[in-house]
């Protein structure tokens, strides 16, 4: 599991949770003037994990307002970006004069040693409280030009398409089931992380040669990758149809996995071995039979499923699935499935 700590108000006596709530938010981001209806019960929670280049915080509150001064600034200016996306509620953003309404699916971008002022309403505090995902991105991570990066401050950025949805899903996914990585991950995930919120921050501002090339290629890769993951169980899937996806050519597709361990036509048959392997083990898929399994991923031939599993695992499909829990039998684990980006 991915290494996380768990704020809870809810320990502490009612008329202790709001300061408790101060203080977190001054020790994981940075001081604010905080204001709320609900003060004297102020039931809210948060999850931090560490991702290295980033940290990603989950939070759960009632309704609230902040605003950052230019006094609190003077005695606490941590330069660090804060890109946060709203999960449930109404929030509102203003920073560098411009004030922005932000719905349940947007981002939002402001810089922590500016002055700005963020709200979150929540229609049923009680039943349905304010929810939000946190980047906390420091300013010398980001590898954009610093001089225009206030043309995004207090602005809104769609979380449900392209780039900004592969985010929200990654977020989403990541604090969602931290259980499902090991702390091996944090680096890697924080580096996708990283390249995914960059990717997004430089198309919004209009100006994606301002995203360094390295970084463009790695959030294109995580965004293909992904792609392929949800396609899977389509018998169309190819190089191809992948390139043509994304609008690139077979070519630059091809490119873009030459650092890679696998290539696109493995990195499939790979990830559709691997869910076969998963599901031939399960036992709630024993009457399925084995070549119902290999369609539903992608192997509609019988004979060529059976030779691709045996020449990634070292036995038959059958002889797989009576003795799954034997590891000496597997003596192959597919490359890509090392390199594969998050699970379903």
């Amino acid at each position: 599991m991915l290494p996380r700590d768990i704020i809870d108000t809810s320990v502490l006596p009612p008329r202790d949770r709001f300061g408790m709530w101060l203080d977190l938010v001054a020790r994981t981001s940075a001081p604010m003037q905080f204001r709320s209806a609900h003060t004297d019960d102020f039931r809210a929670r948060a999850d931090l994990i560490d991702l290295g280049p980033i940290k990603l915080i989950n939070y759960r509150y009632p309704s609230l307002d902040a605003t950052r001064t230019p006094k609190l600034i003077r005695q606490s200016a941590p330069e660090m970006y804060v890109l946060a996306l709203t999960t449930n509620g109404v929030g509102r953003s203003s920073q560098d004069g411009r004030n922005t309404e932000i719905r349940a699916g947007d981002f939002t971008f402001y810089d922590h040693a500016r002055p700005h002022n963020v709200g979150h309403q929540a229609s049923k505090p009680e039943r349905s409280p304010a929810t939000s995902i946190v980047t906390m991105i420091p300013h010398a991570a980001l590898p954009l030009p610093p001089q225009r990066m206030a043309a995004l401050y207090g602005g809104r950025m769609s979380g449900s398409e392209g780039i900004g949805a592969l985010l929200a899903q990654f977020l989403l996914q990541i604090t969602g089931h931290p259980e499902q990585y090991h702390a091996a991950d944090v680096n890697r995930l924080g580096t996708v992380g990283l390249d995914l919120a960059t990717t997004l921050l430089g198309r919004n501002l209009v100006a994606e040669d301002a995203v360094p090339t390295e970084v463009r290629r790695r959030a294109l890769l995580t965004q293909v990758q992904a792609y392929i993951h949800r396609h899977l169980g389509d018998q169309t899937l190819s190089p191809k149809s992948v390139a043509d996806a994304h609008h690139v050519s077979l070519r630059s597709l091809h490119r873009l996995f030459e650092d890679e361990e696998a290539t696109v036509a493995s990195y499939i048959r790979d990830l559709r071995l691997a869910r076969c392997r998963r599901d031939l083990a399960d036992p709630a898929l024993r009457t399925r039979p084995a070549q119902t399994i290999a369609a539903r991923w992608g192997f509609p031939d019988k004979a060529h499923f059976s030779r691709a599993f045996r020449a990634a695992y070292g036995l038959s499909p059958q002889a797989y699935r009576e003795n799954p829990t034997d590891p000496a039998r597997i003596v192959n684990r597919p490359a890509s499935m090392v390199n594969s980006p998050a699970p379903d």
